[in-house]
């Protein structure tokens, strides 16, 4: 095996096991992050529930507290009538002492209301906290997600290029290239070889016609020599 197969079939098996490695890590991070949404969304609902109660709460401890400044002002008017004689001082004070009572009870309610959204605010704040962390999280694996399908994209094109170039025999592709190679020159020898044969031949034919011919223009010397005598014309 030459060394060139040995190379790209190592390549291949690598790939390969890059590519079964990343696979379930995709579908896991999918998954994963599919159900970090649901959280996130009952995080979302769990959070408007706590801070709807801190909102009432505060509303009603508010409340409690405008209640017992009510009733402290009731209390102040009946002692108001009863300096100005429009009531009995003893009926006065009794309202009075009633409804300063009654204010008392607003402003502990107030005081239990207002300990309670407190504690709900505390709680909506790390609920809040957490949203948002939870919200973080998802941002980073969905962005990490994105970069480990591109590295399954790459190593699966590398894969598929490793096993192309594996299939690939480059000593024989080289020992048919050379035979090519001697076969085009041996060509190309007997080319000129029948050539130099042919250009050999028709220059002794020629040679051959030349001796054998009896050209025109001495045959036209000795007829006007005949002809010069016949008319008795010195040469």
């Amino acid at each position: 095996m030459s060394v060139f197969k040995r190379l790209f079939r190592v390549a291949k098996a690598e790939a390969h096991s890059v590519v079964d490695k990343l696979e379930d890590p995709i579908k896991l991070t999918e998954q994963g992050i599919r159900d970090l949404k649901k959280d996130l969304q009952s995080a979302m609902v769990s959070l408007a529930q706590v801070k709807a109660t801190a909102i009432r709460l505060k509303k009603d401890a508010d409340d409690q507290k405008k209640l017992a400044h009510d009733y402290e002002r009731k209390a102040m008017l009946l002692l108001q009538k009863m300096q100005q004689g429009q009531m009995d001082q003893a009926e006065a004070e009794r309202l009075a002492t009633e409804a300063l009572g009654k204010k008392e009870e607003a402003l502990q309610r107030a005081a239990t209301l207002n300990a309670d959204y407190k504690a709900q605010q505390q709680m909506a704040d790390q609920l809040q906290a957490k949203v948002q962390k939870l919200k973080q999280t998802i941002a980073r694996y969905e962005n990490e997600l994105v970069t480990l399908k591109a590295r399954a994209r790459t190593a699966s094109s590398m894969k598929k290029i490793n096993e192309q170039m594996a299939k690939v025999d480059s000593s024989g592709t080289i020992a048919m290239l050379e035979k090519m190679k001697e076969k085009v020159m041996e060509e190309e020898s007997l080319a000129e070889a029948y050539g130099e044969i042919a250009e050999s031949t028709a220059g002794i034919d020629e040679e051959i016609d030349k001796a054998l011919e009896s050209p025109a223009s001495v045959k036209a010397v000795d007829s006007l020599a005949e002809l010069k005598k016949k008319m008795g014309i010195p040469s």
